[in-house]
């Protein structure tokens, strides 16, 4: 009961969303908002708040272990991360980031490493970047009965094929093909579909191509639902100059806590903490 409370539930809350809930809110016309978490406590605060989907992404490797992409990131890591917001987000349908090199080698290659992130890390779902490429895994996966959410369009993980980070589908024949990717993976029966860095418009008109949802990042207003990273839409992401163009700071943490940090070397330094008040 104390942990309940502590996390911000009751018994009328508790009912795990899943990947039939998630069709539900599209056939109903309702927008999806999405986050990504990588621990206990910002899982649990982001279930507590009502969010129906929560991504544990490999992003994971750039916004908390500091490195410029997401590819040194291990499946290892993304069991741990993925289990550590299972634990903490009891509502939220939990999907895993397959990291890169644990599906691209081989369908079977693919079944094994999902199915650890759903015993080990406890995912109701996986998701698998990439369209046609990929669709020998995606199928595999699918066919052992676990849900995978698709991801086309700028894709982290080939970064280095894209040339860096930029926004894919400009021209007609790249938009088609992406266009055909999204076909493809709604196809091979993926419940969901992440359309990342596209102009708005092709993300409109994969969106109204498709029966399954999907969820933008960077594609515009038009896709059925919307993820953000969280320390990014929180403000505690210590971005060099600018951040991405797609981004809203819901939050300025970073200012809160180097301020409060500020204040407790102070207090430490000057010996007016700890207080009675905070002595046994």
């Amino acid at each position: 009961m104390v942990r309940a409370v502590l996390l911000g539930y009751n018994k009328m809350d508790m009912k795990k969303i899943t990947i039939l809930d998630i069709a539900a809110m599209k056939a109903e016309g309702r927008k999806i908002p999405v986050l990504t978490a990588y621990g206990f406590q910002t899982a649990a605060m982001l279930d507590a708040a009502g969010i129906p989907m929560i991504i544990v992404g490999d992003s994971a490797g750039m916004v908390e272990a500091g490195h410029e992409t997401t590819l040194p990131v291990t499946l290892d890591e993304m069991v741990y991360h993925t289990r550590s917001v299972a634990r903490g987000a009891r509502r939220a349908l939990i999907v895993g980031d397959m990291p890169f090199g644990s599906y691209q080698t081989s369908p079977a290659d693919a079944c094994r490493n999902a199915a650890r992130l759903v015993k080990e890390g406890f995912a109701g779902a996986v998701k698998m970047e990439g369209g046609r490429r990929v669709i020998d895994a995606v199928n595999a996966v699918i066919d052992m009965d676990v849900p995978v959410m698709g991801h086309i369009g700028l894709t982290p993980q080939s970064v280095h094929r894209m040339g860096g980070y930029r926004v894919q589908g400009k021209g007609r024949s790249q938009a088609r093909e992406i266009l055909k990717d999204a076909k493809a993976l709604e196809d091979a029966g993926v419940f969901s579909i992440v359309i990342e860095g596209v102009p708005m418009e092709l993300a409109k008109e994969i969106t109204g191509a498709l029966n399954v949802p999907t969820i933008g990042i960077g594609a515009g207003p038009h896709c059925g639902g919307q993820v953000l990273v969280v320390n990014d839409m929180l403000g505690i992401t210590p971005f060099e100059g600018k951040p991405p163009k797609y981004v809203k700071k819901y939050a300025q943490l970073a200012d809160v806590v180097t301020s409060s940090v500020r204040d407790y070397i102070k207090d430490v330094e000057d010996g007016t903490f700890p207080t009675k008040e905070h002595s046994y």
